[in-house]
């Protein structure tokens, strides 16, 4: 699968850096899931539980507090106000 770039960051700074195959997240009008390709857009997003998948298909989830997912042709960022890895 092919790669992109993700950058998730709160206000204390960097919280993941990578490149991954998957996003999944919940906007303001429900779950989305990111690939890389995928149409430039901007949503908010809500508390809820982000998943992270890397191109050896493990999966990392963290909770996040809202803020905002912002997609261009060269990377996504998830900028947020909280973010916890879970085990």
């Amino acid at each position: 699968m092919k790669k992109f770039r993700l950058e998730i960051t709160t206000p204390a700074g960097a919280e993941f850096a990578g490149d991954v195959v998957q996003l999944s997240v919940r906007g303001v009008e429900g779950e989305l899931a990111v690939m890389a390709g995928h149409i430039p857009f901007t949503t908010a997003l809500v508390e809820s539980e982000c998943r992270i998948y890397d191109a050896d298909g493990e999966m990392r989830r963290a909770d996040i507090k809202g803020g905002l997912l912002c997609v261009t042709a060269n990377k996504t960022q998830v900028l947020v106000s909280g973010f916890e890895w879970k085990n």
